[in-house]
């Protein structure tokens, strides 16, 4: 199973006509060969699906798990300052590949698009 560090970044939204490369989350996720989620491997080794929400508010930032209920991904937080889970949008039908773009709710009831911006070896 291949964990892969995927960082996605805010893309063209409301209220953000260019985007905003400072705002955005580092997935760490295992990835099968034709870069979608792998929800086998997910299940063999959940504790290292992490993800982190980063945005230049200090307040804004989280730290949790990427998680899997039913048919539905989720980023998952474990305090409650850090907010309610976040849910995706189809997430595990995307390719993660560079250029890519998804949707996620964010933890204010939001839903915004994000760019898939680098893929590494997690």
């Amino acid at each position: 199973m291949a964990f892969k560090k995927i960082v996605l970044r805010l893309a063209r939204n409301p209220g953000f006509p260019d985007g905003d490369a400072e705002r955005g989350y580092v997935l760490n996720a295992p990835l099968k060969t034709d870069g979608t989620l792998d929800l086998e491997a997910w299940r063999q080794d959940r504790e290292k699906a992490t993800v982190v929400r980063f945005d230049p508010d200090p307040d804004e930032r989280a730290d949790g798990w990427l998680t899997h209920r039913g048919s539905h991904w989720f980023f998952h937080y474990d305090e409650d300052r850090e907010g309610p889970d976040e849910p995706t949008y189809r997430l595990g039908d995307h390719k993660f590949a560079v250029g890519e773009y998804l949707t996620v709710t964010g933890h204010e009831g939001d839903p915004l698009t994000y760019q898939v911006t680098s893929v590494t070896e997690g």
